[in-house]
C-alpha cells in the first residue's frame, strides 16, 4: 500500500467538496424551499385552501387542539434550532455564518426522512432566551432538534425542553452521534467476538459527543468502569476537582468511571482497552501509531473527527487495530450521524410520539446494526451506507413502535399501518427529487 498516495488522495478529497460548495452555492442560492402539496386547479380551489374555507379547520383546531396535527403540516415540521456557537470544526461562527449547514441538515431531513425541516438560527447565545424561543415556536412544529450548541450549556437546554414540551425534542450533537456510534460499535464487537459488557473502552473527547456517547454504552450494557475519558487536559478521574463546580456532568464521570485509576493522556488512556472512541480534534497524529500498537488484541478504532480523523485506518491497522471507522464517506465504515436523526424524527412524527426517550434511541441503534448484519458485516462493513433507503424504514418502524410500547404517543399505531406510513413519506420525498431533476425543474449546474 502506498501509503503516502492514499494521504494525499484523502487530503484531495477532502478539499473537493470545498471547492464545489463555493461553486454550487451560489448558483442554487440556497438548498430548500417549500412546495405546494395540494391540488390547485383554478384558481377557486384558494377558497378552500385559504379563506372562507379555512376558517373551519381553524376552529376545530380551536375547540380541540390536537387536531392541528391532522388539519395543518404541524405533523411533519421540525426546527432546527442552533445559536451557532459550536458550528462542525467551526466554533462560534455566529447565526449568518452557520445558516448554509442547518440548510444542509434540512436537505439531509427531507430527502432520507421525508421531514420538512426548517433552520431557525437565532441571533442569542443566551440558553435561558433560546429555550423561550423555541418555547414560543411550538405552536407552528411538531418537533425540534437542538443543532451546534455548544456544552456545557447544550444538556441543561436539552433537559428542559424535553421536560416542557409535549413534542420530540432532540441534540443530534449528542443523541444522534451517541446512537449511531453505539450501532457501528456493536456490529464490530460481533466480529471481534467480544461482549459490551466484558470490553474497556476508552473515549477520546469529553464533549457533548462522547459524554452522550457513555451514557448509551452504559444504557447498552458497557460498565461506567471499564471507560475512560481524555479531554483537553487529560484522563477524568477523581482528583480532577478543576470539574467539580465547572462542568458537573464531567465530574460526574470522574467518579463513575477509569476504575484502574489512570492519569495523564491519551496514550495512557489507550494502553490494554480493547476499544478508542474518538471526537476530538482532527488529525492525522491526534492519535498516534505507537498507541495503538499498546491496545489491546483485536482493537476497534472509532476515529470520528473531520474532516481528517485522529488516525488515518491505514495507520492504524499497521499498528495492529483489527477493526476501523471514520466520519468519512470514501473511507469503509463511515459512522454518520445521518443514519440516525432522519428516521429517528420520521418515526417519532408518523407514531405522534410526545417525545424522543433514550430508550428510542437505543431501539434506533440496534435497528441500523440489524440491518447491517442482517447484509453480511465484516471489516469493512460494520454499518449501513446512507443511501441504503430500506434501514431508514427499518429504523423508523422500530422507533414508532418503541414510542408506542412506552405509552408516549398521542395514538397507537401498530406495525403494518406505521410501516406503510414511513415507507410513503420517505419514498415520496426522494422520488419528486428525483423527478424535479428529471424535469430539470431543479436544474442541472454547469461548469
Amino acid at each position: 500500500m502506498d501509503k503516502k498516495k492514499d494521504v494525499k488522495n484523502s487530503l484531495a478529497n477532502a478539499e473537493k467538496p470545498k471547492e464545489l460548495a463555493m461553486q454550487l452555492h451560489p448558483f442554487y442560492k440556497g438548498k430548500i424551499g417549500t412546495a405546494v402539496k395540494v391540488p390547485v386547479r383554478t384558481i377557486n380551489d384558494f377558497s378552500i385552501w385559504y379563506t372562507p374555507g379555512v376558517a373551519e379547520p381553524c376552529k376545530e383546531i380551536q375547540r380541540n387542539k390536537d387536531s392541528v396535527f391532522e388539519l395543518t403540516s404541524k405533523w411533519n415540521f421540525v426546527a432546527i434550532v442552533s445559536d451557532c456557537s459550536r458550528v462542525l470544526g467551526l466554533g462560534n461562527i455566529g447565526p449568518e455564518a452557520g445558516l448554509p449547514v442547518m440548510e444542509g441538515k434540512a436537505l439531509l431531513f427531507k430527502y432520507l426522512g421525508g421531514v420538512d425541516a426548517f433552520p431557525i438560527c437565532l441571533k442569542t447565545q443566551d440558553p435561558n432566551e433560546i429555550i423561550r424561543a423555541v418555547n414560543w415556536l411550538t405552536p407552528t412544529f411538531g418537533g425540534i432538534n437542538l443543532e451546534d450548541i455548544a456544552s456545557p450549556k447544550c444538556y441543561h437546554i436539552l433537559k428542559k425542553l424535553r421536560d416542557e414540551l409535549d413534542i420530540p425534542v432532540w441534540h443530534d450533537d449528542q443523541q444522534g452521534t451517541a446512537l449511531v456510534t453505539l450501532a457501528g460499535l456493536i456490529n464490530a464487537l460481533k466480529i471481534v467476538n467480544k461482549k459490551l459488557e466484558d470490553v474497556s473502552i476508552a473515549l477520546i473527547g469529553a464533549g457533548a459527543a462522547n459524554i452522550n456517547v457513555a451514557k448509551y454504552l452504559a444504557f447498552a450494557g458497557a460498565k461506567y468502569e471499564n471507560m475512560t475519558l481524555v479531554d483537553s487536559k487529560g484522563v477524568l478521574h477523581q482528583g480532577r476537582k478543576d470539574l467539580q463546580e465547572s462542568y458537573p456532568m464531567k465530574w460526574e464521570l470522574c467518579m463513575k468511571t477509569n476504575k484502574q485509576g489512570k492519569t495523564g493522556a491519551i496514550a495512557k488512556a489507550l494502553k490494554d482497552t480493547d476499544v478508542c472512541i474518538a471526537y476530538s480534534k482532527p488529525g492525522p497524529g491526534t492519535i498516534k501509531k505507537e498507541w495503538v500498537s499498546n491496545m489491546a488484541d483485536e482493537a476497534i478504532i472509532l476515529a470520528g473527527a473531520n474532516p481528517v480523523p485522529e488516525i488515518w485506518p491505514w495507520e492504524a491497522k499497521e499498528a495492529g487495530a483489527r477493526i476501523v471507522a471514520t466520519g468519512r464517506s470514501e473511507i469503509p465504515n463511515q459512522i454518520n450521524n445521518s443514519l440516525g436523526f432522519p428516521a429517528v424524527f420520521r418515526g417519532a412524527l408518523d407514531a405522534a410520539a410526545k417525545k424522543i426517550t433514550d430508550e428510542m434511541c437505543i431501539t434506533a441503534a440496534y435497528a441500523i446494526a440489524e440491518y447491517a448484519e442482517k447484509k453480511g458485516i465484516h471489516e469493512r462493513y460494520i454499518i449501513p451506507a446512507m443511501d441504503e433507503t430500506e434501514m431508514y424504514i427499518e429504523e423508523a418502524v422500530a422507533v414508532g413502535l418503541k414510542a408506542t410500547e412506552q405509552g408516549i404517543t398521542r395514538h397507537k399505531v401498530n406495525k403494518k399501518e406505521l410501516r406503510k406510513k414511513v415507507s410513503e413519506n420517505i419514498k415520496s420525498s426522494q422520488e419528486t427529487t428525483k423527478l424535479l431533476m428529471s424535469r430539470k425543474i431543479i436544474k442541472p449546474f454547469q461548469h
